[in-house]
């Protein structure tokens, strides 16, 4: 195929895959009891291959279960939209979608309140799945969610609340809201905006909620040509971030102009007195004319936030490409020491790169652990050893292609030896395709 989206390492397979007992090179940590769920784009039955968009295949869900030391089982699941279920010869789960708005979610999948949920963003609910990875259908969280969702919801460690900001290109607001572990929407805000802007992320300090207003946008000219993903970098739209108090309402949200840019991830961000500390990626600019391809490669930035004086001063701390930032998520909100990140590639169709990046921003420092290469290696997710464990205390999970066996292994590595050998290396039987996001569900979640 001609489409670099569907070759190589971005290429979607076509079987859906159970393996039990799958082969473990060194020791999985006996402690490590859940399962490892990652999603991408995995495009089934495609009719249009040229205008096909990486962004817009049909999601699969990969997992891997440890349990008592072992790679229990192995498993990948298309989500079963009413698209998906109908090429697979299946009946549709029926369920509460926006405005007849169905896909099969690819962003995002994570557990809340005993509970696995696949996600996406513009307008799209999530899809809830089985333990097993099996759809069990679409979800408006008991009727409490009013419209789409977001991909990058944030939990608050203490209070295990998720806190979502979605967007929809027929709204002129943003819809703020937070989902309790009992699965109901507690709390909703819409907040307005114009030209409908893209907003994958959100930041959380114990103070507010950090909204991302950035120049990439709705375009009604490229909806009507027929583009898979109408979303497009746009001048005459101001780059801003908002500050909305955590018990405030639309009104109070206060509005920073920033010079443009575009950021995808958080990292973190924290509370320093009156001022805001917020860690994340940054992308100079993005989806010029709405490709994926030549935008300038995302470097690590800090910016410091003050709301009585409404600045933003940015420094970018690592110039090098990198992207999906991630810390030990029980400090979000928190001031954290460590974040991880994946080198990047300025090339969308190369768009993982061949080490992960540990920086320690007490220090300075920031630590790489190299790949082979063509390995593609996906996010890092941080794994505490035991709930009450200091920082740094854990695992790092990822995945990598291995060119050898032409299958993706699990890469299971010590946080607090970074570069040496991996703790335990999960062989699975498949290549995983390059996707997007993943998390650590433990059983008790």
């Amino acid at each position: 195929m001609s489409n670099s989206y569907l070759n190589g390492l971005l290429a979607p397979v076509t079987e859906e895959v159970t393996a039990d007992d799958v082969p473990v090179t060194g020791r999985v940590p006996a402690e490590l009891n859940g399962r490892y769920l990652r999603i991408g784009p995995n495009p089934l039955g495609l009719e249009d291959t040229e205008s096909y968009h990486w962004f817009v295949g049909d999601g699969m869900v990969h997992g891997v279960r440890l349990r008592d030391g072992r790679a229990e089982w192995y498993r990948n699941r298309w989500v079963r939209s009413r698209r998906v279920a109908a090429r697979l010869g299946e009946e549709w789960p029926e369920g509460p979608v926006f405005n007849d708005f169905d896909f099969a979610p690819n962003t995002n999948v994570l557990g809340q309140g005993g509970r696995t949920f696949a996600l996406m963003e513009g307008g799209f609910r999530p899809y809830e799945l089985s333990h097993d990875l099996d759809t069990l259908g679409p979800c408006d969280f008991g009727g409490t969610l009013k419209g789409g969702y977001s991909a990058h919801a944030k939990k608050d460690p203490h209070t295990g609340d998720l806190h979502a900001v979605a967007y929809y290109f027929g709204w002129e607001h943003l819809q703020y809201t937070v989902l309790s572990t009992s699965g109901l929407v507690t709390r909703s805000v819409d907040i307005p905006v114009s030209d409908g802007p893209m907003v994958h992320d959100l930041a959380l300090t114990q103070k507010y909620v950090v909204i991302y207003d950035l120049p990439v946008t709705f375009s009604m000219e490229m909806a009507m040509s027929g583009a898979a993903l109408p979303y497009a970098w746009n001048d005459a739209h101001p780059a801003r971030i908002g500050l909305l108090p955590r018990t405030g309402d639309a009104a109070d949200v206060r509005w920073i102009d920033i010079e443009p840019c575009w950021v995808f991830h958080t990292m973190n961000a924290y509370d320093d007195g009156d001022r805001i500390v917020l860690d994340l990626a940054k992308f100079p600019s993005f989806l010029r004319d709405g490709r994926l391809e030549d935008n300038p490669p995302p470097v690590l930035d800090r910016w410091t936030i003050d709301p009585a004086a409404g600045t933003v001063a940015q420094e970018t701390l690592d110039d090098r490409a990198q992207e999906f930032p991630r810390v030990d998520e029980r400090l979000t909100s928190l001031p954290h020491r460590y974040g991880y990140t994946v080198t990047a590639q300025a090339s969308a169709t190369e768009p993982a790169g061949e080490a992960l990046l540990k920086r320690d921003y007490r220090t300075g420092r920031t630590d790489a652990r190299l790949f082979k290469p063509g390995s593609g290696v996906g996010e890092a997710v941080f794994v505490p050893s035991a709930p009450g464990s200091a920082e740094d205390d854990g695992y790092l999970m990822t995945l990598a292609y291995d060119t050898e066996r032409a299958a993706t292994d699990l890469f299971i590595i010590s946080a607090q030896d970074f570069t040496g050998d991996p703790v335990a290396v999960v062989h699975l039987p498949v290549r995983v395709p390059t996707g997007f996001h993943g998390n650590w569900v433990p059983d008790q979640y």
